[in-house]
């Protein structure tokens, strides 16, 4: 399926972003990698928080291709599976860690504490910045729009 097909099922719904918007989400990214470093929080809450950030790289995305994900309808898990249409090589398995990593935060935030450890927040971490530099490096390739309000 495309996003336009998405569309038409209803799963996300047009949208249209601005260079103010992207960079304000890279500002939410920014702040929940610092967050995430702390070593003064629970792993489970490191975790959460490193989480936030690798989604809103997801949001970014489906944001600067004119689309939202539809509240209420897996929309964390459309936004993971959304990196396989906008990016144009394989991130399969990108998309497997970050499906795994979802279903550690709803485990975390749901069921019970301590199931995270701190190796588990570190990959994270390490994931999500590598993936932020990726990101970037799409939107100055493929909306150079946006790319006067990016941060480096």
């Amino acid at each position: 399926m495309s996003l336009i097909d998405w569309r038409n099922a209803g799963w996300v719904r047009p949208h249209k972003s601005s260079p103010e918007e992207i960079r304000d989400l890279f500002g939410i990214v920014d702040r929940e990698l610092s967050d995430a470093a702390s070593t003064s929080i629970s792993a489970d809450s490191r975790h959460f928080i490193a989480y936030n950030g690798a989604l809103k790289l997801c949001a970014i995305l489906l944001y600067a291709e004119g689309y939202r994900p539809e509240k209420g309808k897996g929309s964390h898990q459309l936004a993971i599976d959304s990196i396989r249409h906008i990016l144009a090589d394989a991130r399969e398995d990108d998309i497997d860690y970050l499906h795994l990593c979802r279903s550690k935060r709803n485990t975390s935030a749901y069921d019970y504490a301590g199931g995270i450890s701190h190796e588990n927040v570190d990959q994270l971490v390490a994931f999500t910045r590598r993936f932020r530099s990726d990101v970037l490096a799409w939107l100055r390739q493929h909306h150079p729009d946006y790319a006067n309000l990016l941060p480096k």
